[in-house]
């Protein structure tokens, strides 16, 4: 038994049933709890009301002296597989929104370690816990208490730790886009990077370019966004080498990274304007990318560039109708200074093509008008290879990061 000043928090699935009628059907290791505890848990879950729906939670006290409390979680239907209309894995996203749903549950009830049930799908179960569990609290003077989270028993043990990574950079990349934006300002962002790339792996080189680089690169289609606001520019290169070649042409990652984006001179209205602070979505995006393939060792070259910089009204700041030379040479002319996502990426993306890369994967919060044709199910995806959309389609159905492509 557990020593009884520390509380232990246990979380279980359960699926329904086809006919979404009757007893609920056990994962196994709910199953093998119930038979430890002489079948409580199934006769107290039939008394206690109807049948879990998907994403639902009952809790149960005093069930077993090594947990103080039980949380039984809804699973939806077994083997429910890839929804033909969503593109999605139903299977691993009702497992992550119920794990998630339970351990956020053990956090209001302050225990502060829990045991989670892999369902089936120890990744998916570890994503689910993490993901559920994040919050953007560093600025709170009151934190909700954190939560130590394990897997019960030993079936999928790697699967689980891969799990753990996954989420782990997804938070990372919530946590970036969440903070204010006085506080992650382009400098601050590429210094978070590169703490977390240089703990993670020795496979890595991290590049913070300031000023004096981008105009030496001629990145003057950058440098007309960046040259509003006062806080200076960066544009940060980062490089992971997990091939045993290190001559293997490298995946580039270009994200967009407008710290902050009040439109410039065409500037926003006032209302939401606080959620531009996530207009580094793309670099967010990006580096927590290449952060969780060091974390995973993965086989291959990569190199993230985002260019980093804020977008404001001053009197330095791009008007509507200047012309500005781009790094391959080409003058733009700025009808709308909201629309300088395009104007930061183009030099990053003139830059990637200097690595000679295989591909080039260039994400971004670069349009409303995306959110105006998919709504927030979606990312639109514009590509000019086959082989690449379908590796992109193929992969995030599991991920339940669905893709729209063009």
């Amino acid at each position: 038994a557990r020593s009884p000043s520390f509380q232990y928090g246990l979380i279980l699935g359960v699926f329904t049933n086809e006919n979404e009628e009757g007893p609920s059907q056990f994962t196994n290791a709910a199953d093998t709890f119930d038979k430890h505890v002489s079948g409580k848990l199934r006769e107290l879950l039939a008394i206690s009301g109807p049948s879990l729906k998907k994403g639902k939670t009952r809790i149960f006290h005093g069930l077993h002296q090594d947990f103080s409390s039980i949380v039984v979680v809804g699973l939806g239907k077994k083997a429910a597989g890839v929804n033909p209309y969503e593109n999605w894995d139903e299977d691993k996203e009702n497992i992550r929104a119920a794990i998630a749903a339970g351990c956020r549950q053990i956090q209001d009830l302050e225990v502060p370690s829990v045991e989670v049930d892999p369902c089936g799908d120890a990744q998916a179960a570890a994503e689910g816990a993490l993901l559920g569990l994040f919050e953007y609290d560093e600025l709170k003077q009151k934190k909700k208490p954190p939560v130590d989270v394990q897997l019960h028993g030993s079936d999928g043990t790697e699967a689980w730790k891969k799990g753990l990574i996954y989420a782990k950079g997804q938070n990372l990349a919530r946590y970036l886009m969440e903070a204010p934006a006085n506080h992650m300002t382009p400098t601050r962002f590429a210094t978070i990077v590169e703490e977390k790339l240089k703990s993670c792996s020795n496979k890595v080189t991290v590049h913070i370019r300031n000023k004096s680089w981008i105009e030496a690169q001629e990145m003057g289609s950058f440098l007309s966004v960046a040259k509003g606001s006062d806080e200076p520019p960066v544009l940060l290169e980062v490089h992971y080498k997990g091939s045993s070649d290190a001559n293997e042409p490298p995946l580039v990652f270009v994200g967009k990274g407008i710290t902050f984006d009040s439109g410039g001179i065409s500037i926003k209205p006032s209302s939401n304007m606080d959620a531009m602070r996530a207009d580094m979505g793309g670099a967010a995006t990006i580096c927590s990318a290449i952060i969780t393939a060091a974390e995973l060792k993965l086989p291959l070259n990569m190199i993230g560039l985002t260019p980093l910089c804020e977008n404001m009204p001053s009197g330095k700041a791009n008007k509507p109708g200047d012309v500005v030379k781009a790094k391959n040479g080409k003058t733009i002319q700025v009808d709308n200074t909201d629309a300088e996502g395009r104007l930061v990426l183009a030099d990053a993306l003139c830059y990637a093509h200097s690595f000679k890369p295989r591909a080039i994967v260039d994400a971004a919060t670069l349009t409303g008008a995306m959110d105006v044709a998919l709504g927030s199910g979606a990312t639109g995806v514009f590509t000019n290879s086959h082989q690449l959309w379908n590796h992109l389609y193929e992969v995030s159905s599991c991920t339940n990061n669905r893709h729209e492509g063009d």
